[in-house]
């Protein structure tokens, strides 16, 4: 990949989520409204994991970048929530990437499993659509993003491995 291609592509990810939340209307889901956009949120984590591969903790100012894009392309509020959420999962993976001297594919799968939970808390309490139906649905939704890149990631490790 081209230099800068994971951080680009993770700034447009967050711009395009952020802007999608606010367009694509909300849905009823086991007594909860279910944003859909969610269903695609989990690759935003495995570009921000590539991301800070690429430029290290610098993916703070891109997320920071994506967030002030964000904050004129969608509502102030869902921008504002995004970066907040953000940061605090970029935290929790920042801290599993530094303590754990796992393979990239462990990594990826454990700063998810940690860090969507947490995110999605954190963003659906400051966008006002908090319920812990809502927090099960949109973390169980943003999983398989991860879960893929975990698989394909640990596929290309054993292979490596095993030659």
């Amino acid at each position: 990949m081209p230099q800068g291609f994971w951080t680009t592509a993770y700034i447009a990810a967050v711009v395009a989520i952020n802007w999608l939340f606010v367009v694509v209307p909300m849905v009823p889901v086991l007594g909860t409204m279910f944003p859909p956009v969610m269903l695609i949120v989990g690759f935003v984590f495995v570009f921000r994991d590539f991301a800070q591969r690429e430029i290290g903790h610098w993916v703070i100012i891109a997320m920071l970048v994506a967030g002030g894009i964000s904050y004129f392309m969608s509502a102030p509020i869902v921008a504002v929530a995004s970066v907040t959420a953000f940061l605090i999962s970029e935290a929790i993976d920042w801290a599993v990437y530094t303590f754990t001297r796992k393979s990239l594919s462990q990594r990826i799968l454990y700063s998810s499993l940690i860090a969507v939970p947490v995110d999605t808390v954190v963003f659906l309490q400051m966008v006002g659509f908090f319920d812990w139906t809502a927090v099960a649905l949109v973390s169980a939704a943003k999983m398989p993003g991860a879960l893929l890149f975990w698989a394909v990631l640990r596929n290309r490790e054993n292979a490596e491995v095993a030659v």
